[in-house]
């Protein structure tokens, strides 16, 4: 997979970029079954953010890849992780967890402004999230982010998709999500139209929302991966972590060598050459 040095500087620049065609359709169609197979048999983490009787619907799950055949080949063997990898930097990349959003044609139900880092136990700056969609997406339905808001230097609390109310009062360190909606015009918001295939890479600092599918006839399936780099160390925060990871005990600071976070993809030395090449590992 190459990684264009325009798309490596977009992402350091703004938080979020487009890359074009980098899912294979077989991956594609792997992943929808996989999906299918998620919510025949739902976590325990699984959630519903619409109402029972509400248009459409909404609804996620997460932590299923060591599960569920499908998610664990595409983490181990696609280009996501390198494509993740190239994006930040890093010499090396762990899978910290997937994500699967799903929004039925129809769905009212917005997904609200917010940034995802405070809601992990993780800090660092090599830090990336790949949205893949599973059906086409018109520019009016995809996600926004805030071009460049992974530099600001903030952390905002994080906030319930099931009703938007923030986590908890705000704690020294932290601020409320601004109204991105009503200040619209001061920044400069990134969204696309895409097609399976395509991936939104993104800093997990950078602030971003996503409209409800009101309009659209089809579904809007997103399997998303998060990343972590070569600087990613554990983390508490005031409230309880989603994923909450009960299994991972180290201590603030350390690094995310753990068993649930495993390298899956590298740059490794050649000795006979001191050149660099690409590898995943097992």
């Amino acid at each position: 997979m190459t990684v264009k040095r325009e798309q490596r500087e977009d992402f350091a620049r703004d938080g979020a970029v487009v890359v074009r065609d980098a899912v294979e359709h077989a991956w594609i169609e792997r992943l929808a079954c996989g999906i299918e197979e998620n919510f025949r048999q739902p976590s325990e983490y699984t959630t519903r953010y619409s109402a029972e009787d509400a248009p459409g619907g909404f609804y996620d799950d997460y932590c299923n890849w060591q599960r569920i055949a499908d998610y664990r080949a595409f983490i181990e063997d696609s280009p996501a992780a390198e494509i993740a990898g190239r994006l930040m930097g890093a010499s090396s990349v762990r899978i910290y967890h997937e994500h699967v959003l799903i929004k039925e044609p129809g769905t009212r139900e917005i997904t609200p402004w917010h940034h995802d880092l405070p809601y992990y136990g993780v800090e660092g700056g090599q830090l990336c999230s790949l949205w893949v969609p599973l059906d086409p997406v018109p520019r009016s339905a995809c996600p926004e982010f805030v071009a460049g808001s992974h530099r600001w230097g903030k952390r905002f609390v994080p906030r319930m998709f099931i009703d938007h109310h923030a986590y908890a009062e705000v704690p020294h360190g932290y601020e409320p999500v601004p109204d991105i909606d009503a200040e619209r015009d001061r920044h400069r918001l990134l969204s696309w139209d895409l097609q399976p295939g395509d991936c939104i890479a993104f800093h997990m600092l950078t602030l971003h929302g996503a409209p409800g599918t009101a309009a659209l006839t089809t579904r809007r399936r997103g399997f998303s991966v998060r990343w972590l780099g070569d600087d990613a160390v554990f983390a508490t925060r005031p409230w309880a972590t989603s994923p909450p990871f009960p299994e991972v005990q180290l201590a603030p600071g350390e690094p995310m060598d753990h068993p649930s976070f495993p390298v899956v993809w590298a740059l490794e030395a050649d000795t006979t050459t001191g050149c660099q090449f690409k590898g995943n590992v097992p």
